[in-house]
């Protein structure tokens, strides 16, 4: 597991995080400055219905409550579109937004400095924001290997 102190392509913790705005799985525009008040989770993700993917986003909507409690909102993100991100949340029961960075194809997630150009896709990584729009902490792992529950809560701990 990575734990980069300066983070992806050039956002360092302390920095403020970059704004965007992407469609969930209903099409609703969801934009990271209109959620300041609130501190957000951004989980990355390559793909909906993958295996590994779904094992964590099952995990994170179980305790989701773990987040609620700490005041923090909870986005997941892939470059799937928002068709199919609504059958995959409708077929996994998840609560919590699923955002489409589907086009421009992965522009979120290079922001972000996590879109694997070569596999069309975001890695695995999450960003905690502060409610003022602050990098407060950052953790990825590689493709295939699952984000433990564990490194989420010390995440929280950190807000």
């Amino acid at each position: 597991m990575k734990n980069d102190g300066a983070t992806h392509q050039g956002l360092a913790l302390g920095g403020i995080a970059p704004d965007f705005t992407l469609s969930n799985q209903f099409g609703e525009p969801v934009s990271l400055s209109g959620l300041r008040g609130t501190a957000v989770a951004l989980v990355f993700y390559p793909f909906a219905f993958s295996g590994v993917c779904t094992g964590e986003l099952s995990e994170l909507q179980e305790n989701v409550g773990e987040f609620e409690k700490a005041g923090v909102h909870l986005l997941a993100i892939s470059v799937d579109s928002k068709y199919a991100l609504r059958a995959y949340a409708q077929a996994q029961g998840y609560s919590f937004d699923l955002l489409a960075d589907f086009w421009p194809h992965g522009q979120v997630a290079q922001s972000y400095g996590v879109f694997d150009a070569d596999r069309g896709m975001a890695t695995r990584s999450t960003f905690l924001i502060t409610a003022s729009g602050v990098l407060a902490d950052t953790f990825s792992t590689p493709t295939g290997q699952a984000r433990p529950l564990g490194r989420y809560r010390q995440a929280l701990e950190r807000l």
